[in-house]
């Protein structure tokens, strides 16, 4: 290599690697604004990792997580041994593919919807009604399904005597209604909220192009499908992605909350086996196994769903 070559790579090197306390001095406002997430970062999501270490652990509180016995892959195979694991898991499939796929539509329709409003005050009515069920807790929106739903006095059998009907129907304890009371109350809970994301891409749309559109003389419809549904589709894309691993898994709040003797059955999922056999029986080595099975199986959803994704639509998270 010449003496010329060896000069312009020292000189390129020294231009692209600046001295720490350099970028420290220049840009110290923006590391002091990382410090609160960085100690977030630390306590919360990284420490707490060296739990996993349960799932192997015969776990005594006397000798604490490093201190007790080993047992290897026990609570792995007897949670695959388990006669119920695959009713959980088939359960849990179920349920995730109404949050994940079902209730993954009705956020990008409404957003359609509102940018299509042209009276703004009634849109911004319509956006502020939808977006409050968000900040309700899930104990508030069950208890409120509750009163509903109550039989006899609940307001949907007293509509159902109304019109003639017996009105007696516990609608939480038919299996035949549990999952579709928990799509509504999802949808009804989560839609608005949803929605300001696409209402987001959407308002980046360059407005030209609805006039190319008008031009060649398409109308709404036109306008929406071809410009605004094509420009929220990388966003609709990365969503279903990063959402794709909560497939295997559920709600153990809301499904703790909506069980009744009657729909017993049905949420007996791998989240509330978990919630049950760590919290309520203390068995906390194999809730932790249970556990790390399932973020295994939503990682290798995720990974194989943003493959797929970088394959044929462009659209991946990496």
């Amino acid at each position: 290599m010449s003496a010329l070559s060896l000069r312009k790579k020292k000189t390129t090197q020294h231009v692209n690697e600046k001295p720490l306390k350099c970028l420290l001095k220049k840009y110290w406002q923006l590391y002091v604004l990382m410090i609160p997430g960085i100690i977030y970062m630390i306590f919360f999501e990284i420490w707490p990792l060296h739990g996993m270490l349960l799932a192997f652990k015969d776990y005594s509180f006397r000798k604490g997580i490093f201190g007790s016995d080993w047992v290897g892959f026990r609570y792995f195979k007897v949670f695959f041994s388990s006669y119920d694991f695959w009713p959980m898991v088939w359960n849990t499939v179920k349920i995730g593919f109404i949050k994940t796929i079902l209730e993954f539509p009705p956020a990008i329709i409404l957003a359609l919807l509102l940018n299509e409003l042209r009276n703004l005050r009634f849109k911004k009515v319509v956006q502020t009604i939808s977006y409050l069920p968000h900040f309700l807790s899930g104990v508030v929106i069950v208890t409120l399904a509750q009163k509903i739903l109550a039989p006899n006095v609940g307001i949907l059998n007293q509509v159902i005597q109304f019109f003639g009907g017996d009105g007696s129907t516990y609608f939480l304890n038919e299996k035949q209604y549990f999952y579709p009371i928990m799509y509504i109350l999802d949808v009804w809970e989560g839609i608005g909220w949803g929605s300001i994301i696409y209402l987001s891409a959407i308002s980046s749309v360059n407005t030209e192009l609805y006039d190319a559109v008008e031009i060649d003389g398409g109308g709404r419809w036109a306008k929406m499908w071809h410009v605004t549904v094509q420009a929220i589709i990388p966003t609709a894309g990365l969503l279903f992605i990063m959402g794709i691993g909560g497939l295997f898994s559920s709600s153990a709040q809301q499904l703790w909350l909506l069980r009744t003797p009657g729909n017993a059955s049905l949420t007996e999922t791998l989240n509330y086996y978990t919630l049950r056999v760590g919290l309520v029986d203390g068995q906390y080595g194999y809730a932790t196994a249970v556990s790390i099975v399932q973020a295994a199986v939503g990682f290798v959803l995720v990974y194989i769903f943003n493959t797929l994704g970088r394959k044929f639509t462009e659209v991946s998270l990496w």
